[in-house]
């Protein structure tokens, strides 16, 4: 199949990398010059901008972009895709954004006859590279279907959550929950080496009994007791702070449209912008122990 990808980051290169891998021919758009060019060596042809990728002969796009501003400038603005694509392509915004900007999106699309599904995704640049990705996938079924072999060469993991949007509230729903897991996480195992545990025995008491989580047993955050986490190399990696903190943003924002409490969340997206205004946005979310660890670096 022939597709065009927009997005070529820490997770839209590599995704777009399995594309190829799996036999498709790709088009591919970024602002980055040298992004374009690394995939363009794979055997990617480029565009030289969102339109000229839209007036290829593409049967799908899928887009991998910042933020919600960006994705609503890419497929609404006076050059966009929705004003050169034709009728009948399919549409794939993989993108992190709120629920109610990926339904207005969809909303636009399906009126100028195209297709959409938000397809947002878990598993970091690791899953990105391996194909191992989770997508959390919102859209009609039928589109779903059709589309889930594309999905399928870049993650392991393919969800149907519903309508239009509701990716997305999977996505703001599961990390605002993970962000909130690990500062739990951090508390406790702070507390506990503060008064005197050692944090393997304690991490392997509460792995073994009921305040087991995924971010106590698979990425607990204290150094040394796991191998092959940010925790056992300086927070470097993984998913930063400042990506959590924005992902904490979109579910109070989300949460405010449909004025649903999250008082958790809320706390939680708190804690990690003063830990970003410290300097620390760059290293892991997991990172956010330092803010109790009395013998943490400064």
């Amino acid at each position: 199949m022939h597709i065009g990808f927009l997005g070529l980051g820490n997770m839209g290169a590599p995704m777009a990398r399995n594309l190829l891998k799996a036999g498709h021919q790709l088009t591919v758009f970024d602002l980055s010059a040298a992004a374009v060019s690394s995939l363009v060596e794979a055997g990617a042809h480029s565009a030289a901008s969102p339109a000229v990728l839209a007036q290829a002969d593409v049967e799908l796009i899928i887009t991998m972009l910042p933020a919600a501003a960006h994705v609503k400038s890419v497929y609404l603005g006076e050059d966009g895709l929705l004003a050169h694509v034709r009728p009948g392509v399919t549409l794939i915004d993989s993108s992190t954004i709120d629920p109610l900007s990926a339904r207005e999106v969809a909303s636009a699309a399906r009126q100028h006859g195209n297709p959409m599904l938000d397809a947002p995704v878990s598993g970091g640049t690791g899953g990105a590279a391996a194909g191992t990705l989770t997508f959390m996938v919102g859209g009609d079924v039928a589109d779903f279907d059709r589309t889930q072999p594309i999905l399928a060469a870049m993650g392991k993991n393919i969800v149907h959550c519903g309508d239009a949007g509701n990716g997305q509230v999977a996505k703001v729903a599961n990390n605002m929950l993970l962000g909130i897991s690990m500062i739990g996480v951090a508390e406790a195992m702070a507390l506990g080496v503060a008064l005197g545990m050692d944090a393997k025995v304690l991490a392997g008491i509460i792995n073994t009994s009921s305040g087991r989580c995924w971010s106590s047993e698979v990425y607990n955050p204290f150094p040394g007791v796991l191998e092959n986490v940010p925790a056992a190399r300086g927070y470097s990696g993984g998913f930063g702070s400042d990506l959590m903190l924005k992902d904490l943003g979109l579910a109070s924002e989300a949460a405010k449209q449909v004025r649903q409490p999250v008082i958790l969340g809320a706390l939680a997206q708190q804690l990690y912008q003063t830990f970003s205004a410290q300097g620390n946005g760059g290293l892991d979310f997991s990172a956010i122990i330092n803010l109790y660890r009395k013998d943490a670096e400064a």
